[in-house]
């Protein structure tokens, strides 16, 4: 409690010294810009000239394309250059994230997919798969058993074979 604290109306004042103060830091800024700007054409794009006769306006002309050309090819040497460190700085990045070993999981989504569309995703849009399951099915055809039915006959005539001795030497033969 030993803190006193400040009032609005010195907050306020505090505030708009602040903004005047970055605002004329901004204005100077923007100046120098500006002065480097003009400096740099100044160098490097001298005042034009024209000549009165047509040939020298082509000579011209010819000068200016080849310029052109070069300026062209500088630029692209730069994008080149530019787009090659934001690779390296892409790939630095993740570097650091796996070395952090913390991860962020991206949040996933249900996505109903047929498996046509997801092997079309994952072998690209060159290979035409059609993925019909059942025409891959191995073809099997149910063989009907045909069982040797015994012979309908006399009860008692079954009953008379087993009895005895005889009988019984059968039963072990037939099943054997």
């Amino acid at each position: 409690m030993s803190e006193k604290k400040m009032s609005s109306s010195r907050k306020h004042q505090l505030k708009s010294l602040m903004l005047s103060i970055a605002k004329g830091l901004l204005e100077k800024e923007a100046a120098e810009a500006q002065e480097e700007r003009k400096r740099y054409m100044d160098e490097n794009c001298p005042p034009l000239s024209l000549p009165g006769s047509l040939q020298e306006l082509q000579e011209l002309c010819k000068k200016l394309h080849q310029r052109i050309d070069v300026v062209d090819e500088e630029r692209y040497d730069m994008e080149s250059k530019v787009t090659k460190t934001d690779k390296e700085i892409e790939d630095l990045k993740i570097k650091v994230q796996d070395l952090k070993g913390k991860f962020k999981k991206p949040a996933l989504r249900k996505v109903r997919m047929s498996a046509d569309s997801m092997l079309q995703a994952l072998l690209g849009s060159k290979h035409k798969v059609n993925l019909d399951l059942r025409a891959n099915l191995k073809q099997v055809k149910k063989e009907v058993k045909e069982e040797e039915k015994e012979a309908v006959g006399d009860w008692r005539k079954n009953i008379e074979d087993k009895a005895g001795m005889d009988g019984r030497k059968k039963m072990f033969e037939s099943e054997a």
